[in-house]
């Protein structure tokens, strides 16, 4: 088992900023031109080479952006990760940068899997995404599957779009696609704020979360991890107005589950805790939602960064914890989303004000 206070799992590297679409909620404020202090091309390939420090297993670097398909000399990169035995995964925006001919190099290079956004129905995704979003998306991922490539869909899931989430479920089961990641809200300032949920729909969707299960399909989030909380408590007897219309919804388009509850036992990560985001100019954070700079690879090695930061040690340890997520029974396999606590609060150690045991 790894000890999450020596090396994290998962490195996301935000490669550029730069990217054809302008999603409403990116964190990452996409534009078209790489920003003046992205890091260069020699710099990135010296973090990368860094990870090799954690000692194996090496942690899986995630790719990410903006769109990764716009960072300068990225196929060499992902090269060098290979040479290197660093395992890569890719997570490139629907664009036409994401070619054929990009796949296959993908997959050449023992890219482990690729992440597609998509979140909901046509007019939903569009909505959040740009106009022919959802369409690009769709057949990507009959690409994907064509060049027979690893493939997860993320959901970023919001007000407008909670009745969506069963027709998500469907099409992935119908593309056989089994890795479901599902992103949470959190506030960034932006007009899409008016989409956050309210604690009481963070706990339905959860608990569907764990119904849709059983459909034979692994599910994760981000950003809301009662969803550990709520898997040990179960949802045999669980009802609400909400929930209730997403199981007949589920029901309606994909039949009664055959009960093959498939989760993989929770790796019990969080902000900081199993997972740390390189930002586009080598600033070092707990997670790419909770934009609080600790450190610059420019300056630090990420192993000394990830394992002797101040703030990441305290993140590690739910006695710092604040409030209900200070004594909560999950304070540690949970612990609450850091990055909500710090957006409503302005304080990572808060409580996380999407958990009904927080009221």
């Amino acid at each position: 088992m790894i000890n999450y206070n020596e090396k994290p799992i998962l490195i996301f590297y935000e490669t550029t900023k730069a990217c054809g679409l302008a999603c409403r909620h990116c964190r990452a404020s996409a534009m078209e031109f790489p920003l003046n202090d992205e890091l260069s091309y020699g710099e990135t390939i010296n973090f990368v080479k860094s990870i090799k420090d954690f000692g194996k297993p090496y942690p899986v670097l995630i790719l990410t952006g903006g769109d990764v398909m716009r960072k300068n000399g990225i196929k060499n990169i992902i090269k060098i990760a290979n040479e290197n035995n660093i395992p890569v995964s890719v997570s490139p925006a629907a664009t036409t940068l994401l070619s054929k001919e990009s796949l296959n190099f993908f997959k050449e290079n023992n890219v482990l899997s690729i992440s597609l956004s998509l979140d909901g129905n046509e007019n939903n995704h569009d909505w959040l995404r740009g106009n022919g979003v959802y369409d690009k998306t769709i057949n990507l991922i009959k690409e994907i599957n064509n060049v027979k490539m690893k493939l997860q869909i993320n959901t970023v899931v919001m007000k407008r779009n909670i009745m969506d989430l069963p027709d998500v479920l469907k099409l992935l089961i119908d593309n056989k696609i089994n890795i479901w990641e599902v992103f949470f809200l959190i506030k960034t300032g932006r007009a899409i704020d008016a989409e956050d949920l309210t604690l009481y729909e963070h706990e339905d969707i959860n608990h569907w979360l764990l119904f849709a299960m059983n459909y034979n399909i692994i599910i994760r989030t981000v950003e809301s991890p009662i969803l550990r909380r709520i898997i040990d408590q179960g949802n045999e007897n669980y009802h609400s107005y909400l929930y209730d219309k997403l199981v007949d919804k589920t029901i309606g388009l994909l039949g009664k589950p055959e009960n093959k509850r498939l989760y993989l036992k929770s790796a019990e990560t969080r902000d900081g805790k199993g997972i740390i985001f390189v930002s586009h100019n080598g600033d070092v954070s707990p997670s790419g939602f909770l934009p609080v700079a600790l450190d610059n690879v420019k300056n630090n090695n990420i192993v000394d960064i990830y394992r002797n930061n101040t703030i990441l040690k305290k993140l590690r340890n739910p006695e710092n914890f604040e409030g209900p997520c200070g004594s909560c029974n999950w304070n540690d396999k949970c612990g609450g989303s850091r990055s909500r606590a710090y957006s409503y609060y302005n304080n990572i150690f808060a409580k996380d004000p999407a958990c009904i045991n927080s009221v």
